[in-house]
């Protein structure tokens, strides 16, 4: 029995006739329903990341790569005019390039898609 409550005392009473949830019950229930709605938008953000899909390039779009929202190599397209076999190096350094600048161009657009949900759990978007 809770002290000052007579035996027979129906407590505070809600609407028809319902007894009221004890305090900071209905918090906890806002709580852990924000909390589910919170994680359904991360969900619909994580499918839409996979979905996604990114070029990088490099050389002034000599040399062109794509990924997937997966961090996967979707497609690589490289000029001919830059394949010059005297020069490998110069290529390859184009290759890495165009990676780096797709693997940027994802982050920015993964941040893009995660910032809704990170501002809406009132944490700021982790720097890269």
């Amino acid at each position: 029995m809770q002290p000052g409550v007579q035996p027979g005392d129906p407590g505070q009473l809600g609407t028809f006739g319902q007894q009221a949830p004890p305090p900071g019950v209905a918090d906890l229930q806002s709580a852990l329903a924000k909390a589910a709605q919170m994680q359904q938008a991360l969900i619909e953000a994580q499918k839409q990341i996979a979905e996604t899909e990114v070029t990088g390039q490099a050389g002034g779009g000599l040399v062109e790569v794509s990924l997937n929202g997966n961090g996967q190599v979707v497609g690589v397209r490289i000029d001919p005019q830059v394949v010059n076999p005297d020069d490998i190096e110069t290529l390859q350094d184009l290759v890495v390039g165009a990676f780096q600048n797709a693997a940027e161009n994802m982050r920015d657009t993964v941040k893009t898609i995660l910032g809704p949900v990170a501002a809406a759990s009132g944490r700021p978007m982790p720097e890269s």
